[in-house]
């Protein structure tokens, strides 16, 4: 059972460091954001990709442990959390505070990580608004109504108001 646990805080540990990992990058990306830097965006979410993978794996490596305690345990593995597993390690107080900071370092940097992407996805989605809001300026300003000017064989010359007939420059 001890090699378990350790095995446990081992993953966890691990788990934590890959967490705050995660939220380095998405604070970093903020600016990128913010400045519409996408190569460096792109570079940045690749990278998070990568922790994300390792986070993955893992998470397998603890479900495997925590159903390997369950089973010496003899508890069910979907009733077993973190938190009945520190208040089962009383009698072994070392062992019960490390699972116990290992936990509360890993649900202060998941909570942090949320917080981070709910700001992230605030900034994209006004990111998004503004290109919106852009384009829709620039399909308006084409649809402008038509002068009253005549051309001398009294054809309306087709002239739009407030707008040079230049196309769209997609390079700028």
């Amino acid at each position: 059972m001890a090699s378990l646990m350790e095995n446990l805080i081992e993953v966890l540990e691990q788990e934590s460091a890959e967490y705050e990992r995660l939220l380095e990058l998405s604070q970093k990306k903020k600016p990128f954001i913010i400045g519409g830097n996408l190569e460096e965006l792109q570079t940045v979410t690749d990278d998070e990709q990568n922790v994300v993978s390792r986070i993955h794996n893992l998470e397998k490596k603890r479900v495997e442990v925590t159903a390997d305690i369950a089973n010496v345990l003899n508890r069910d593995v979907e009733m077993l959390k973190l938190t009945n597993l520190i208040e089962m390690m009383a009698s072994r107080p070392e062992e019960q505070a490390r699972l116990a900071s290992v936990h509360d370092r890993l649900q202060s940097a998941v909570h942090a990580l949320q917080r981070t992407n709910e700001q992230n996805r605030e900034l994209l989605t006004n990111a998004l608004d503004m290109v919106e809001f852009e384009l829709n300026l620039v399909q308006s300003m084409r649809g402008a109504p038509e002068t009253a000017n005549y051309t001398k064989g009294a054809y309306s010359s087709g002239d739009t108001m407030g707008v040079v007939n230049s196309g769209f420059d997609a390079k700028q």
